[in-house]
C-alpha cells in the first residue's frame, strides 16, 4: 500500500526552527490568559464559567440525591413489581431499534456515498427528512392508517368482503414491534449522517488498494471502508438509543412501559417523586452504560488517512439486481419515514383547517416559539461564555466541569424533569414559608410550574449541542489572533465579540438552529413542567392524538416538521462539505 499512498510522516516537514521556537510559545499562550487580563475579569470569566456549569448540572445532582435518600422509600416494591418489566421492555426496545437504524443507516450511508445511482445527488440530503419528524407524530399518523377503523383496512374489508376482525389478519401497530419500527425510521439519520461523513473522509487511495488486492466492492466495504467508519457507527448508534429511551410519545401511544413510562407512572400515578427519582437514576445508570461502552468500543482505534490526495471516490457501478436493491434502501426509509407521515398530515391540514386554524393554535405556537427562542438563547449565550472561558483558562478543572454541564443531551427529558421541578419545588416552599413567617404573604410558585422551569430544563438538555457547535467553531480561530488582541490592549470582552464573533458567527447560528428545533419538539419535560393550562405545539399534537383525534392537530405536528426541515438541509450540507478538497458540490456523481 506504501507504493499507492504517502505516509503522513514523509510530508511532516517543519517549516524553519523560528517555528519550532514559536509554536510552543503561541501554544501556552492561552495557558496564561489570566496574566493580561485587567484586575477583576479574571475572577469573572472563571466565576462565571463555574456557576453555569454549577446550574447546569444541579438537575443531575438533585435526581441522584432524592433517589438515595427517598421521602417514602418504595425501591424494593419496584424491584420485585415493575422494574424488571420496564427494564424487559427496554432492553428490547433499545436492541430491536439499535439493530434497525444500524442496518438502514449504514447500507444508505454507502450506497449514496460509493455507489453511482440514478438520483444520487436527491438521496444524499433526503435521507435526514425522516429526523425533521419526531417518533410521536409517525407513531400517530400509522396509528390512523393502519388500525381496524383506519382507511386501509376498511378498503381490504371492501375489496375482499370481511366482515370482522376474525376474518382476516393484520398486523398490530401499537405493540413493541410496531415501537421499534417506528423510533427506527425516524432515528436512522443519526446513524446515515456519521456513517456517510466517515466514508466522505477516507481516503481514495486505501479503497484503491483494496481493488488492486482483488476486493469486491462488498468485500471492500466490509473488510476495509466498515472498519474504518466503526467509530462514527457506533456513536450514531449511541445518539439513537439515548433518543430511544428518551421517548415518551411513542411509548406511551403504543403502550409499551418502559423506564420513561415508569417515571410518569410512578410520579403522576402513585405521587411518589423519590420512586420516581430511582427509576430515573436506573435511566441514567444505563445512559452512563451507553457511554462507556461507545467510548470502550474505540478505545484503541486511531484511524489517520496516509495521503493528502483526496480525489473524487470510486463510484461502484452496479448490476440492475443490485441497483433495485440499493435504489430499495434509499427510497423505503425517505418514503416510510418522511413522504407518507408528511402527506398524511397534509391531507387532514387541509381537510380540517376551519376546526385547527383557530385561536388555541396561534396561542400553541407563540407559547412554542416563546420557550424555544428563550431557551435558544440562553443555551447558545451559556455556551459561548463557556467556550471563551475554557479558551482563556484551558484548565482541567474548568474542563471537566463544562464536559460534565454537557451531558444533559445524553439524560432523558423525563429524567431531567424531575431534576429541574424538585429543587425548584422545594425553593419554592422554602421562600413561601419565609415570606409567610416574616410578612405574612404568600409568593406562591417563583420557579416551579412556570415558563422559567421550561426554559431551564431546556437550555440545560440541549447545551451540548450549542456548546458542541460553538466550541469547534472557536478552535479553528487562531490563537494569533487573541495574540494580536492582547498586543493592541483589547480586553477579552472586545477580543470576543470584534474578533471571535464575526469568525464564529457561522457556527453559533448553528447552534442556535439546532437547539431551537429540538426544543420544539421535546415532549417529555414539557409534560411534566409546564404551567397550568400553558400548552406547546408538541403537547397539543400529543394531546389530541392520546384522545384519538390527530386529524384536529395535523396542522400543529405538520409545523414541527417544517421547521425540523431546516437543520436537515443545513446537516445534509455541511456533511456533503466535510470531504477534504471538497469543491463546492454536493456530489459531481
Amino acid at each position: 500500500m506504501n507504493n499507492f499512498c504517502q505516509t503522513e510522516d514523509d510530508r511532516d516537514i517543519r517549516p524553519s526552527a523560528v517555528t519550532e521556537t514559536l509554536d510552543p510559545l503561541r501554544e501556552r499562550s492561552l495557558g496564561t490568559s489570566m496574566r493580561w487580563l485587567p484586575r477583576g475579569q479574571s475572577g469573572l470569566w472563571l466565576a462565571g464559567a463555574f456557576i453555569i456549569a454549577l446550574l447546569v448540572a444541579t438537575p443531575l445532582i438533585a435526581v441522584v440525591y432524592l433517589a438515595l435518600f427517598p421521602t417514602e422509600n418504595i425501591w424494593p416494591h419496584l424491584a420485585s413489581t415493575m422494574l424488571p418489566r420496564y427494564l424487559k421492555n427496554t432492553g428490547i426496545l433499545m436492541l430491536g431499534v439499535g439493530i434497525g437504524v444500524t442496518l438502514i443507516g449504514v447500507s444508505a450511508a454507502w450506497v449514496v456515498t460509493m455507489c453511482r445511482l440514478p438520483g444520487k445527488r436527491f438521496f444524499e440530503w433526503a435521507m435526514l427528512l425522516p429526523m425533521a419528524v419526531p417518533a410521536y407524530i409517525v407513531a400517530y399518523v400509522y396509528t390512523d392508517l393502519l388500525e381496524y377503523a383506519g382507511p386501509l383496512q376498511r378498503l381490504l374489508r371492501e375489496i375482499f368482503g370481511w366482515q370482522t376482525a376474525r376474518d382476516y389478519w393484520f398486523p398490530d401497530i401499537r405493540t413493541k414491534g410496531g415501537a421499534i419500527l417506528v423510533l427506527s425510521l425516524t432515528l436512522y439519520p443519526y446513524v446515515y449522517m456519521l456513517a456517510r461523513a466517515a466514508f466522505l473522509a477516507q481516503s481514495v487511495c486505501v479503497l484503491e488498494a483494496a481493488r488492486v488486492l482483488g476486493r469486491s466492492a462488498w468485500n471492500s466495504f466490509v473488510t476495509v471502508a466498515l472498519p474504518l467508519a466503526r467509530p462514527a457507527i457506533v456513536v450514531g448508534v449511541v445518539i439513537a438509543l439515548m433518543e430511544t429511551l428518551n421517548d415518551f410519545g411513542t411509548i406511551d401511544f403504543f403502550a409499551v412501559h418502559t423506564l420513561t413510562a415508569g417515571i410518569f407512572n410512578v410520579w403522576l400515578g402513585m405521587g411518589n417523586a423519590g420512586g420516581a427519582a430511582q427509576i430515573a437514576l436506573t435511566m441514567l445508570a444505563v445512559v452512563i452504560v451507553l457511554i462507556v461502552a461507545e467510548r470502550y468500543s474505540r478505545r484503541r482505534q486511531r484511524f489517520h488517512d496516509t495521503t493528502n490526495r483526496f480525489q473524487e471516490l470510486p463510484g461502484y457501478e452496479l448490476g440492475p439486481v443490485a441497483k433495485f436493491f440499493a435504489l430499495s434502501v434509499c427510497i423505503l426509509p425517505i418514503v416510510l419515514g418522511f413522504v407518507i407521515p408528511s402527506l398524511v398530515l397534509v391531507y387532514y391540514s387541509v381537510g380540517y383547517f376551519d376546526q385547527s386554524w383557530t385561536a388555541d393554535f396561534f396561542e400553541f405556537a407563540g407559547n412554542s416559539l416563546l420557550v424555544s427562542g428563550l431557551a435558544t438563547f440562553v443555551a447558545v449565550g451559556c455556551a459561548v461564555f463557556l467556550g471563551y472561558a475554557l479558551r482563556l483558562f484551558p484548565q482541567p478543572l474548568l474542563r471537566f466541569c463544562i464536559r460534565m454541564a454537557s451531558v444533559g443531551y445524553a439524560v432523558p427529558g423525563a429524567v431531567l424533569a424531575i431534576g429541574v421541578l424538585i429543587p425548584f419545588a422545594r425553593f419554592d416552599n422554602a421562600v413561601d414559608a419565609m415570606m409567610r413567617e416574616t410578612f405574612g404573604i404568600s409568593t406562591g410558585l417563583l420557579l416551579s410550574g412556570t415558563v422559567f422551569a421550561i426554559v431551564f430544563a431546556y437550555a440545560v438538555r440541549f447545551m451540548a449541542v450549542s456548546y458542541g457547535s460553538i466550541e469547534a467553531a472557536l478552535g479553528k480561530v487562531r490563537p494569533s489572533m487573541d495574540d494580536a488582541a492582547r498586543t493592541l490592549g483589547e480586553s477579552p470582552w472586545g477580543t470576543l465579540k470584534r474578533i471571535h464573533f464575526p469568525m464564529v458567527r457561522g457556527g453559533i447560528l448553528a447552534a442556535a438552529v439546532l437547539v431551537f428545533v429540538d426544543a420544539m419538539k421535546e415532549l417529555p419535560a414539557t409534560l411534566i413542567l409546564r404551567p397550568f393550562n400553558f400548552e406547546t405545539l408538541a403537547t397539543h399534537v400529543y394531546q389530541f392524538a392520546k384522545d384519538e383525534m390527530i386529524e384536529q392537530a395535523a396542522l400543529g405536528a405538520l409545523t414541527i416538521v417544517i421547521v425540523g426541515v431546516v437543520p436537515v438541509i443545513m446537516l445534509s450540507r455541511a456533511i456533503s462539505r466535510s470531504r477534504p478538497g471538497h469543491d463546492g458540490a454536493s456530489s459531481r456523481h
